[in-house]
């Protein structure tokens, strides 16, 4: 089964691609690899979601934000690729969470992630990582995603 027809399967879908809201291009491939640049949980060019983890943002609602700013990154993926089918593997996905003083589940928090790359690549989609907090994310994010995949 392709990928795109995975996401279909899994009912989702791949937004149109956001537009940069500052000075950078959505992805740039060097050589076989894709860097995608940094996704926040937006729909139609809003946020769904604003807040810091730990404190107005539960671990659940954290998680489904990770998985809209991962479908936002796939979007910046295919814009260069055209399908999703032309991803070889997932390398790695960078993630950053908006955290209150003490919460420590950043992990937790892009499993979210982490897990939807899987149910749609299977073994392609399993990847290197990192989920960090920080204080604040831009326009009040509870969660920012990048990703890097080879074709």
């Amino acid at each position: 089964m392709s990928f795109e027809q995975r996401v279909k399967e899994l009912g989702l879908t791949i937004p149109q691609l956001p537009a940069p809201a500052y000075t950078y291009v959505p992805a740039v491939q060097t050589g076989n690899l894709i860097f995608a640049s940094g996704q926040t949980p937006t729909v139609d060019g809003k946020l769904t979601i604003q807040g810091k983890l730990g404190r107005d943002v539960s671990i659940e609602q954290g998680q489904e934000a990770a998985r809209l700013a991962l479908l936002n990154c796939l979007a910046e993926v295919r814009s260069i690729t055209g399908s999703l089918d032309a991803i070889k593997r997932v390398v790695k996905l960078n993630g950053f969470v908006a955290s209150a003083e003490g919460f420590v589940d950043q992990p937790r928090v892009i499993n979210g992630a982490s897990q939807l790359l899987e149910e749609i690549f299977g073994e392609t989609g399993k990847h290197a990582r990192f989920a960090i907090g920080l204080a604040e994310l831009p326009a009040g994010a509870p969660v920012e995603l990048e990703i890097i995949v080879e074709v």
